[in-house]
């Protein structure tokens, strides 16, 4: 997805040594803008438009704050979301009777399962019902196989914003060469999808790569995606390529990324900060695919 400014919202780009700063506000409030502007006018034509709806397990504190901050950012783009809270000790057959209610809810027209779910549960329990439809999370194997198709479909919302990030800052990706290092199905996998079909070269890192120095010196865009600070080093980096860092972590206190940030200024083209990167375009990227979820449901209604 291509993120065009506004030409009241023209910014200027930051740049520290000569590195590009890819903020990860200013693409999502350029992405917010541009969803609150499609439901004025989707609400325009309707009237009252379905909504989302956060089913939780459990009552842990990062998963309640998760969702109260994705029905505030709902909320501001005139949408509603509501939250289904399951107790902890819910059994697999509640959650799916729940997704299974949703699935057929004509207010509905988005749902996500926070993760994790408890153990006794297990990701399986969803998508063996959850309607991929409704999927703005992406995690149903139907989205994912038509991702890796080509296909129209919900990408997952942290590699979507990922792209965003490097269209928005117009780093080419056409025949470069992308090293993904991280191969989760949430975020390596299906971002190295999406580099693929903009016709990048792509090479997945995993835990048992062997000489991983070696494949990140050969690389234009290094995205990573593993939560282990220090693992992209500047001595490493190609001159002038770009980063992409969807790591983080707590050392000392503060949040980190994989990549060490400070030390790649200067050599990098362009690197996303760790906060205030990828994280506030994940988030963005959610509305944007329950928007997309909401106007096909119109259009199907």
């Amino acid at each position: 997805m291509d993120i065009a400014l506004a030409p009241e919202e023209q910014h200027e780009i930051e740049r520290i040594d000569g590195t590009i700063i890819m903020s990860g506000r200013v693409v999502a409030k350029e992405i917010r803008r541009q969803c609150a502007f499609e439901v004025e006018k989707l609400i325009a034509r309707f009237g009252i438009l379905p909504g989302l709806t956060v089913v939780r397990v459990g009552d842990d504190p990062a998963s309640i704050s998760y969702a109260d901050r994705i029905t505030q950012s709902f909320s501001a783009a005139g949408l509603t979301a509501n939250i289904v809270a399951l107790p902890l000790n819910a059994s697999r057959a509640m959650l799916q009777a729940e997704l299974g209610r949703l699935n057929v809810l004509p207010e509905v027209a988005a749902i996500i399962v926070q993760m994790p779910l408890p153990p006794h549960i297990g990701l399986d329990a969803v998508i063996e019902v959850l309607d991929p439809l409704k999927d703005v999370d992406g995690m149903h194997p139907v989205n994912i196989g038509r991702l890796s198709l080509g296909l129209d479909c919900f990408v997952p919302a942290t590699p979507a914003g990922g792209l965003a990030l490097l269209d928005f800052y117009g780093i080419p990706l056409s025949k470069r060469h992308a090293l993904v290092i991280g191969r989760s199905g949430v975020v390596g996998k299906p971002f190295a999808q999406l580099l693929l079909a903009r016709d990048a070269t792509v090479t997945i890192a995993h835990s048992q790569t062997q000489d991983l120095p070696s494949l990140i010196a050969q690389a234009d865009i290094v995205a990573t995606a593993v939560g282990k600070p220090g693992i992209v080093r500047a001595e490493m980096l190609k001159e002038g390529a770009s980063v992409l860092d969807f790591g983080a972590a707590m050392v000392d206190g503060v949040m980190t990324g994989d990549a060490d940030h400070k030390e790649c200024l200067g050599r990098a083209y362009a690197i996303t900060p760790v906060p205030g990167g990828t994280g506030p375009v994940t988030n963005a990227m959610l509305l944007r695919n329950a928007v997309n979820a909401i106007k096909r449901f119109m259009h199907a209604a």
